[in-house]
């Protein structure tokens, strides 16, 4: 706990800004799915035809995965791409379905004879909805307003995968570095802003019930702190949004006019890629050009990213994109690998593939350092008797792949009692330092290797093809980025880049921090 508390006084001014995206995300998109889901849910209430299939998308949208739906709206024009905006259009359908359900719920839900004596009256079909159905509906709508925001609070910590920010962020990092006092930060931060919102618009929803006149004061000072702080909410946003637009616009005194533009470099979801990607931008800011940060986006979403042009470059391993990308039977000539991916995304792509920097990170096949020496094991192959005793776990990554674990269990004859647990790579390591995994498939660069005394064995059997790491930017990238890229070639060193590696994940330093001290040393 003590621990927990120094992580908090030295992160606090972080933790507030993780907060305050995180409160913009939610408050935006269900704003939208508001704006959007009650005209509907009322156009429901008339068309009883189209009850069905609306609110049969809005269930398909509930059951699609959020990570799926972020890296399905990547590619799309105009509401596409990385950031706030592919975050809050993901939100907003989510929280589309109990604003239109409970819209739908509580108009139809009101007494017939209610709209009976309404229609007497002589009102028209709008009066009849602005002074009878949605004030005697509001407290079933507000209940899926309620929903709503709930909702979105849990699911907008996966937009930190592709770059939109908020407390996903320390979520994300706390699994890449092991790091418990990132996941409990984040997890706790989201967990206290679910319950203040549910408990807030709680009240808010008690102060409409029906015949509860006495609080109509209470109702208006409710309504008019909400309308505020949203007003705050909304304008932070849009301030930093504004700010952030300036400075990609920005331009630096000094530069070619065909480099006058910012560059964004991007970063896969682990420690090495934003370490490699913060190296790049401090190297490019050296040389005066502006740079925007769009690190730790999850799964394909940085290829992706690249070809739709929301990103400009990112670190990638040849291996990664000769099987993973291209689709290739895995070899083992580094050489080979490396010509062919670089000629094929240029033909496929248009993107460059940059000179290899110097090392590379090869599948390692990891087991817990007290195994390995009581059971003198050195190589993969030493493993096999043992596996029918053991559980392995794998990455869903190394699971698909065709250099991965089909290939690997029937090139070295693995024969498993239990079928291999399919989990995040992050979580593999922690439960195999745990005692609940016996083999994993880890990057043979992890500082949590050393930090978590865990052993690599050989491949003896030359499996697994080289993984050179190197830099994929668009062809049409600035002179400046691509001299900036020349300097990087042969520049890092298979033991450098597992001591920064290190320095992340087992000291608990910054990847800029990291990237700073190996560049000055250079």
């Amino acid at each position: 706990m003590t621990e927990f508390l120094r992580f908090l006084s030295s992160n606090w001014p972080e933790l507030l800004t993780l907060t305050r995206e995180h409160i913009f995300l939610v408050f935006i998109s269900t704003g939208f799915a508001v704006l959007f889901g009650v005209p509907l849910g009322v156009l429901l209430t008339r068309v009883r035809s189209l009850q069905t299939p609306v609110l049969g998308f809005a269930n398909i949208m509930q059951t699609v995965p959020s990570l799926a739906l972020f890296g399905l709206l990547i590619p799309i024009p105009f509401i596409g791409g990385i950031g706030a905006r592919t975050a809050i259009i993901a939100l907003a359908l989510y929280a589309l379905l109990p604003v239109i359900r409970n819209t739908v719920t509580g108009i139809l839900g009101i007494d017939p004879k209610t709209k009976e004596a309404a229609i007497a009256l002589g009102m028209t079909e709008w009066q009849r909805l602005k002074i009878v159905e949605l004030p005697l509906a509001m407290p079933v709508m507000l209940t899926g307003i309620r929903v709503a925001v709930v909702i979105s609070v849990g699911v907008a910590t996966v937009a930190a995968a592709v770059g939109a920010g908020g407390l996903g962020t320390y979520i994300f990092r706390g699994l890449r570095q092991n790091d418990n006092n990132l996941l409990i930060a984040g997890a706790l931060a989201s967990a206290l802003l679910a319950l203040i919102c549910d408990f807030a618009l709680g009240q808010f929803e008690k102060s409409y019930a029906i015949g509860e006149r006495k609080h109509a004061g209470r109702r208006r000072f409710i309504a008019a702190g909400v309308a505020a702080a949203l007003a705050i909410v909304v304008g932070l946003g849009f301030i930093s949004n504004f700010r952030s637009d300036i400075s990609k616009n920005t331009l630096e005194t000094g530069i070619e006019k065909k480099d006058q533009k910012t560059v964004v470099v991007g970063s896969k979801d682990f420690t090495e890629s934003v370490i490699l990607a913060e190296i790049l931008a401090q190297m490019l800011e050296k040389e005066g050009v502006a740079v925007t940060r769009q690190f730790e986006l999850g799964g394909n979403i940085a290829h992706e990213s690249l070809l739709s042009s929301k990103i400009d470059v990112y670190p990638e391993y040849t291996g990664t994109a000769y099987t993973a990308i291209l689709k290739h039977v895995p070899i083992t000539d580094a050489q080979t690998v490396y010509d062919q991916t670089k000629a094929e995304y240029a033909e496929n792509f248009k993107l460059d593939v940059s000179p290899s920097l110097g090392f590379s990170n090869d599948f390692a096949i990891l087991v817990r350092g007290e195994v390995a020496r009581q059971s003198n094991l050195k190589t993969i192959s030493d493993a096999v008797p043992l596996a029918k005793n053991w559980q392995a776990g794998f990455g869903q990554d190394f699971m698909s792949r065709a250099d991965g674990y089909a290939g690997f269990s029937k090139a070295y004859g693995f024969s498993f009692s239990k079928q291999p647990r399919e989990m995040d790579l992050s979580l593999t390591v922690r439960a195999l330092a745990g005692k609940q995994l016996d083999i994993i498939a880890g990057n043979s660069t992890d500082g949590l290797i050393a930090a978590l005394d865990l052993f690599q064995l050989e491949d003896d059997k030359h499996f697994f093809p080289p993984y050179q790491a190197v830099f994929i930017s668009r062809l049409e990238v600035s002179e400046t980025l691509r001299a900036t890229l020349s300097k990087l070639k042969n520049a890092i060193s298979t033991d450098e880049m597992r001591k920064m590696n290190y320095e992340v994940d087992g000291n608990k330093r910054t990847p800029k921090e990291v990237a700073a001290e190996w560049l000055a040393k250079q």
